[in-house]
């Protein structure tokens, strides 16, 4: 967006925007890492959380009015947010809400992803915004939401969805969408069993982002209808974007990076897809730059001391390699290679990590070996500990995902938590 005029147009729609995050979800398919936490409030990349994506990239297109939905097991996600997100100015009509599920026009909780936003109409309502943006609190990528919505008024849309291709395999994760050669959508299916591939293609299913954007006045009418329609499940996927397709003018945004090609977006809903998002970040030219001044992301910022490695004996030095290592730790006389250590991780003397993703405040005791290990916070790993050598005995004690990932959090070895954040 090199014309100023064009600049012009695109901040007056982000400005006119609210954007709703949707970070109530369980994420149950996360196992234990989500026991004590909802999806959105795992950590990820080191020093972030997840939900960190998504409002990092409202703040970065210009769109400074958002409200944050939250239910299931919030609090670390409220103390998140209000920790590291309440630098927007209110008296500038900027901010981010935090909507926990109140029960303001039901007696029940968010029956699904619609009826999260329905129950809270009256708060839309009062922010007046032209155009919401609704987006998932669980996915990690970057994007610039500006283009989004000059597309969807240049369509003239009621509805616009971000859309990315992935693999046919894959498809029947997400909602797998067809549309005509002006990408108006012609049918939409939610997790389908046998996802229809693309126009032309055998193997990629364009399936949504979870990324929508709605005319307000629209999104009103469509809410109150599905609140009124018996049997309804109140979910975008399944009830609010097939039943506007036949009458409305529904469109896909294709999600594209710089050259054209598929821009990075990662769903880390299950362990192994987690455990291989934290991986890629590792890599020489990871597709995620984290190291991105232009768009940054934001997150809360621990004071913590730098990390450190100490001792240089030949059987006892402290060494990490291709690894990513936060602030506050301490590698003593230990060796971690190709892992990814998340903030006050202490490994001591003897031990070896592999292929590990360390959560934050985990200490690993002298001559462990840990191998494609996932840490979960607060953990303290025994002297002596072995995983990921012998699937049979890790299953007797962890949690072993479908690809051998390892998940381990405290009250596997028999520890209680004493801080859920």
């Amino acid at each position: 967006m090199d014309n100023p005029q064009t600049e012009r147009f695109v901040s007056r729609l982000t400005q006119n925007t609210l954007a709703l995050i949707l970070a109530g979800g369980r994420g149950s398919r996360l196992k234990h890492l989500t026991l004590w936490r909802a999806k959105p409030a795992v950590p990820f990349g080191g020093k972030f959380r997840i939900v960190d994506f998504p409002l990092s990239n409202c703040v970065n297109s210009g769109i400074r009015r958002i409200a944050v939905l939250t239910q299931y097991k919030a609090h670390s996600l409220i103390r998140h947010i209000q920790q590291g997100w309440s630098f927007l100015r209110a008296e500038f009509d900027e901010f981010v809400e935090l909507v926990p599920a109140q029960q303001r026009v039901k007696t029940s909780w968010y029956a699904g992803t619609a009826d999260a936003v329905f129950q809270n109409l009256d708060i839309i309502r009062n922010h007046k915004p032209e155009y919401v943006l609704i987006l998932a609190g669980d996915h990690i990528y970057k994007m610039d939401y500006g283009p989004m919505l000059a597309y969807h008024v240049a369509k003239g849309a009621d509805l616009t969805i971000g859309t990315i291709e992935v693999p046919l395999e894959m498809a029947k994760a997400f909602g797998v969408m067809s549309v005509d050669n002006d990408l108006r959508v012609q049918s939409f299916a939610e997790k389908p069993e046998h996802p229809q591939p693309m126009p032309g293609s055998t193997d990629t299913a364009l399936v949504s982002m979870g990324i929508y954007i709605f005319n307000t006045a629209f999104l009103y009418e469509q809410l109150i209808r599905d609140s009124d329609t018996p049997g309804s499940t109140h979910d975008f996927g399944k009830d609010i974007i097939p039943l506007a397709i036949d009458k409305y003018h529904v469109v896909a945004y294709p999600y594209r990076d710089e050259t054209g090609g598929q821009a990075y977006w990662r769903d880390v809903g299950t362990v192994d897809a987690f455990w291989s998002a934290n991986m890629e970040l590792i890599g020489v030219t990871p597709e995620l730059n984290m190291y991105d001044k232009t768009w940054p992301i934001w997150t809360y910022q621990a004071q913590l001391p730098p990390a450190k490695f100490v001792f240089d004996d030949e059987d006892r030095r402290g060494m990490a390699i291709d690894s990513m290592v936060s602030g506050g730790c301490i590698i003593s006389g230990s060796e971690v290679r190709h892992s990814l250590l998340f903030s006050n991780v202490r490994v001591h003397s003897g031990s070896k990590l592999k292929d590990c993703v360390v959560l934050p405040d985990v200490d690993v005791g002298e001559n462990c070996r840990l191998t494609r290990v996932v840490i979960d916070k607060h953990c303290r790993i025994p002297d002596g500990t072995v995983i990921g050598e012998d699937p049979e005995e890790d299953a007797k004690r962890f949690y072993v995902s479908e690809d051998g990932v390892v998940l381990v959090i405290p009250e596997m070895f028999g520890e209680r938590r004493h801080d859920v954040r």
